[in-house]
């Protein structure tokens, strides 16, 4: 059935068109992923399906009767609000189900007409369905359920006394105790540490409503949802059925089939669009007939492709033996201990990411390697050619006052005509490079406060990276990306030839990325595991407590009562996981033997053997992969074996 319907959806801010004639349709129970590059609509399409905001054309239809719960990027809370109170406004639909059921049941106790009696037993039917539908009897046992794995504890604080990813925290148990049809959700994993965004999936997984999902984190959009909805270029949206995986099979197939047809056309379209990019000599040497025909071709529709943000980086300067080291590092705050005898030691080449539960010291730890704060205990040794860019993810650098040019440089007081930046060996006028970045010409004017979240982060990386840096520290720099632009910042620090330190949430930037992961254990302590995020996760020692918490629908476990491990049958992930193995498995072993010829190959060595160390943390930890899923292969094949046993 039918939950939502939205029809001919217009938007604009001033002469900015965002979203132009968007129809699409939301059925009960749907998990659909929302994606388009950063400025393209998606926050405000969310708000405008909540109802939070008016579209300036088009309507929002819903079935009578549904709820729906919006989690914005940054939460709202009325003045004087505390964390109970938020949550006894997201548990009032239960209260008010639990009262009518006690009010119907005393009344039934005493209704003598037989008709009427059975009127009453079914309406109370209805209504115990309703209120174990929004969470069941015990209105505060959920409630301290999720507090609790949230990592919020003091129910009577106010809110506005709450770090930003504390209030994020309490908006999310907000919006999970209203048991909604309809859930919206944007950005929910800002603010998250791994651990939680894992359980956060866990717990969407078991629920029954049907989701609206804005993520950048691609295995939460790969595990939870249906199907992907995307906003074009144009303000219009795309339907594409599967998962995230799914979508970028079909997109690429789609891109494929479409060269095929029109190869030579579009050819001759990019070499038109070459020209015309020359320059004003060039154009002069041609005829007027033939600039006209190519910019008709240009402006044609169905041949213009979404841009892509070219993120480029200076060379880095040639690091010494020393980059940065820690030793015996312990910083407190009043009583509290935040870290104690930390020993870290940089290389070069290495891309650590940092994890942890929030609170656990991650942005202390950098600002204590920066120099930003003065250790309590131990030193930092930072090597005499490491140059350093720091990207903070509160983004203070930027002032929101300033117009996009100004903020990447340009404008400065004296300064006459166009600016320059400088990349490598190259002169680029800041204008072109930041059309190149998407901010075109118009965008160049407007004030940074006016920009996306996800605009906004461009802007800052773009900055950092031309500073000639050697040592990129990055403290959540994923935040608000659209998912093209993590696909090139990926990229880009793979291709990066100085160290990376990464503070990050997203699993999927992690295992991508990282070569080594810092794991903050929330007890001031620290601990260096080889590989990447999903390597940490097999070798890191698994916590008796908390326990991995029950989601609301109720499903059998591997560990329910009454149920073996041994004869349980493969859950709906773990069927995906046994698909997709094998080619993981491969994977590995390319990686390892790529590795090793690197290593076995003299040229290596003449070019001075900095990328030995790499390579072999590279071989050792693709060999561990590939050992890890070939053992996990072993037990879901043993488990699947089983369950077609059982099922025959």
């Amino acid at each position: 059935m039918t939950l939502l319907h939205a029809s001919s959806i217009g938007l604009a801010f001033g002469s900015r068109t965002i979203l132009d004639g968007l129809t699409l349709t939301i059925e009960e129970g749907e998990r659909v992923g929302l994606v388009g590059v950063n400025g393209s609509g998606k926050s405000s399409l969310l708000r405008i399906l909540a109802r939070a905001a008016e579209p300036d054309r088009g309507e929002v239809q819903l079935r009578r009767g549904t709820s729906v719960t919006y989690l914005p990027q940054e939460p709202e809370f009325p003045e004087g609000a505390t964390v109970a109170s938020e949550l006894e406004v997201a548990r009032a639909p239960l209260r008010a189900a639990i009262d009518a059921h006690a009010a119907l049941s005393a009344r039934l106790a005493g209704e003598a007409d037989p008709m009427r009696h059975e009127r009453m037993l079914s309406e109370l039917s209805i209504l115990s369905d309703r209120v174990e539908h929004l969470g069941g009897w015990d209105t505060a046992h959920e409630a301290r359920r999720l507090l609790d794995r949230l990592g919020v504890p003091d129910w009577d604080r106010p809110v506005a006394e709450l770090s930003g990813g504390a209030r994020k925290r309490v908006a999310i148990a907000r919006a999970l105790l209203s048991h909604p049809d309809l859930l919206l959700l944007d950005e929910p994993t800002n603010h998250l540490d791994a651990d939680t965004v894992d359980w956060l999936e866990d717990e969407l997984d078991g629920r029954t409503s049907a989701l609206v999902l804005v993520t950048h984190d691609r295995y939460f959009l790969d595990d939870l949802v249906d199907r992907m909805l995307e906003i074009t270029p144009s303000g219009g949206v795309i339907s594409w059925p599967g998962n995230y995986e799914a979508f970028l099979e079909q997109k690429l197939l789609a891109e494929e089939q479409s060269a095929l047809g029109q190869h030579k056309r579009e050819r001759w379209i990019e070499q038109e669009v070459a020209w015309l990019r020359r320059g004003p000599e060039a154009r002069r040497t041609k005829s007027k007939a033939r600039i006209q025909r190519a910019r008709a071709l240009m402006a044609e529709k169905g041949f213009v492709r979404p841009r892509v943000a070219e993120l480029q980086v200076a060379p880095p300067p040639r690091l010494s033996q020393v980059v940065i080291e820690a030793h015996g590092l312990g910083k407190s705050f009043g009583e509290r201990k935040v870290l104690e005898g930390v020993e870290f030691i940089l290389q070069r080449g290495e891309r650590v990411g940092i994890v942890g539960p929030n609170g656990a010291g991650k942005t202390t730890f950098l600002r204590l390697l920066l120099g930003e704060m003065a250790p309590d205990a131990g030193k930092v040794v930072t090597g005499v050619r490491t140059r350093v860019a720091y990207h903070d993810q509160q983004r203070a650098a930027l002032d929101p006052e300033q117009t996009v040019y100004e903020s990447a440089g340009g404008g400065a007081p004296g300064k006459a005509g166009e600016d320059f930046v400088t990349i490598g060996d190259r002169r680029v006028g800041l204008r072109d490079y930041l059309d190149d970045l998407l901010f075109p010409p118009v965008m160049q004017r407007m004030k940074v406060g006016a920009l996306s979240g996800g605009e906004r982060n461009r802007l800052l990386l773009a900055r950092l990276f031309l500073e000639g840096a050697n040592v990129l520290v990055l403290d959540e720099p994923t935040n608000d990306l659209d998912l093209v632009t993590l696909n090139v910042l990926e990229r880009l620090l793979l291709d990066f030839g100085g160290s990376v330190l990464l503070v990050t949430h997203d699993r999927y930037f992690l295992d991508k990325v990282a070569t080594s992961i810092l794991a903050f254990e929330g007890d001031g302590r620290a601990v260096r595991y080889p590989g990447n995020y999903e390597m940490y996760r097999t070798l890191r020692p698994q916590p008796p407590t908390p326990e991995r918490a029950a989601p609301a629908a109720p499903r059998e476990t591997p560990d329910s009562p009454g149920r073996s491990r041994s004869t349980r049958k493969l859950s709906f992930k773990e069927r995906r996981e046994l698909e997709g193995i094998e080619s993981a498995i491969l994977a590995a072993e390319e990686r390892k033997s790529a590795a090793e010829s690197a290593l076995s190959d003299p040229a290596t060595y003449q070019k001075g053997g900095d990328s030995v160390p790499v390579l072999r943390a590279e071989m050792e930890n693709a060999g561990a992969e590939a050992e890890r899923l070939y053992a996990r292969w072993q037990e879901l094949e043993r488990i699947g074996t089983k369950d077609a046993g059982e099922g025959n």
